[in-house]
């Protein structure tokens, strides 16, 4: 991939469930190392426009959608397991698996995308821990962690196969205040390091904390919104 070739582009995009309209003439484009947020109220089509993204959705009506070097327009189905593996998603609730412990978690996701040895998965989840600041014992069960702590441990989920975008959704719905400025902080030292991401979102204290572009859904619309 050319460097500063668009790694998400979408021109002139309708985006349909069930040959129902959500999005309209969506418009969106994504640079390595940018960050962007889209808001919108439940139900205004975030999710969809994620899933478009992810490979979950059929794009019929588009002038261009390529994701991570894939032309969503005309991609295969064998095809989709090598786009996500370039994409990590967080998310509000973690689905952290409650009967694995920490390490096995994230040796699960390894596994499930290709990787068999053993040196290299404890490798690549020593250093995903390191990276997002968790110093627990990793022979813990999640529902024995803080809000927190999962949260940090679905986010070294996320980079474990060293993604060149993650989509972050709603990810400090659940978390108190406190916890809330460490993630932000979290994201900021990810995004530093050039990875991509796109955070949707209710939190506005998220979306002044940090910068990036922000998109809205509403009424069918998919647009830009001005920082004040």
């Amino acid at each position: 991939m050319i460097d500063n070739m668009p790694i998400v582009n979408i021109i002139n995009t309708d985006l349909q469930i069930d040959q129902k309209k959500i999005l309209e003439n969506v418009n969106f484009e994504l640079r390595k190392g940018d960050l962007k947020f889209l808001i919108g109220k439940t139900g205004s089509g975030k999710t969809t426009f994620i899933n478009s993204i992810f490979g979950n959705l059929d794009i019929k009506s588009s002038d261009k959608f390529d994701v991570l070097g894939f032309d969503l327009k005309k991609i295969k189905e064998n095809q989709i397991p090598k786009l996500r593996r370039k994409i990590g998603f967080v998310f509000q609730d973690f689905k952290l698996l409650n009967d694995r412990s920490i390490y096995n978690n994230l040796e699960f996701v390894l596994k499930a995308t290709g990787h068999n040895n053993k040196e290299e998965i404890n490798d690549k989840i020593q250093r995903a821990l390191k990276l997002v600041g968790i110093d627990t014992s990793l022979d813990k069960l999640p529902n024995k962690l803080s809000g927190g702590e999962q949260q940090r441990v679905a986010i070294a989920r996320s980079l474990l196969n060293s993604p060149e975008l993650i989509i972050a959704d709603e990810p400090t719905g659940n978390l108190d205040p406190d916890t809330t400025q460490e993630i932000i902080e979290l994201f900021q030292r990810i995004n530093k390091y050039g990875t991509s991401m796109i955070i949707a979102t209710h939190d506005y204290n998220l979306i002044l904390k940090l910068k990036g572009k922000v998109y809205k859904c509403e009424d069918g619309k998919f647009y830009e919104v001005k920082r004040k």
